[in-house]
């Protein structure tokens, strides 16, 4: 079931309801926030949200690398004063990572509400991260969408384009040391040696696709 926000449309600002019985108030808005990305345009729907669940916001940060922690988690202490009012009381946890399902897991109760935005993607195919949340929990999702600058898409079309390279750069390297054991004397050590070969060749991947995930 899909709803458009009758008063954001001129700025181009859906609202999708992905799961159907998050037609109820929330107790908790848990808003997800990316490192690489600036939110600010967010904070009015946010709020507008919150005071209409008569819920609370909680925003978690997830960021990859430990030294763009303080930028992300000031950003969110900005973000959370945006918000704060009378009605709305707003909090930020940030974290180290890159697995949002977990991150979201250790701070869900019954009766919270998951927000997330449609041009977030997350895993190793880079999934829309409403998608992976949705099929991994059972809580209500909504989407907010068009509120990226439009250099985000191509800043993400260049990462997957990076990520898809990479991927197959490891695959064209692991088929050709397969080739290379399957060319050695048949006996169990080659068997050995081609398992250990495929395994190596799935890490690789994970760890590269967990780069830019």
């Amino acid at each position: 079931m899909t709803k458009i926000d009758p008063q954001l449309q001129a700025k181009s600002i859906a609202l999708s309801l992905a799961s159907q019985s998050s037609r109820g108030l929330a107790s908790h808005l848990i808003v997800l926030v990316h490192d690489d990305e600036d939110y600010t345009a967010a904070t009015r729907r946010i709020w507008e949200l919150a005071n209409a669940h008569y819920a609370s916001v909680q925003f978690l940060g997830l960021c990859k690398d430990v030294e763009d922690e303080p930028s992300l988690r000031r950003r969110l202490v900005a973000m959370s004063a945006l918000v704060k009012d009378g009605n709305v009381s707003a909090e930020a946890k940030v974290e180290i990572g890159t697995n949002w399902v977990d991150f979201v897991k250790r701070n869900y109760q019954t009766g919270d509400m998951i927000v997330c935005f449609a041009e977030q993607r997350a895993g190793l195919f880079h999934r829309p991260l409403s998608q992976i949340l949705e099929s991994n929990l059972s809580a209500p999702v909504y989407i907010l969408s068009g509120l990226y600058p439009q250099s985000t898409s191509r800043s993400n079309s260049l990462s997957q384009i990076i990520v898809w390279t990479g991927s197959f750069a490891i695959l064209a390297g692991c088929f050709w040391l397969q080739i290379k054991i399957s060319q050695l004397p048949k006996d169990s050590a080659q068997t050995l040696l081609l398992i250990i070969s495929v395994g190596v060749e799935f890490w690789l991947i994970w760890v590269w696709n967990s780069l830019f995930s």
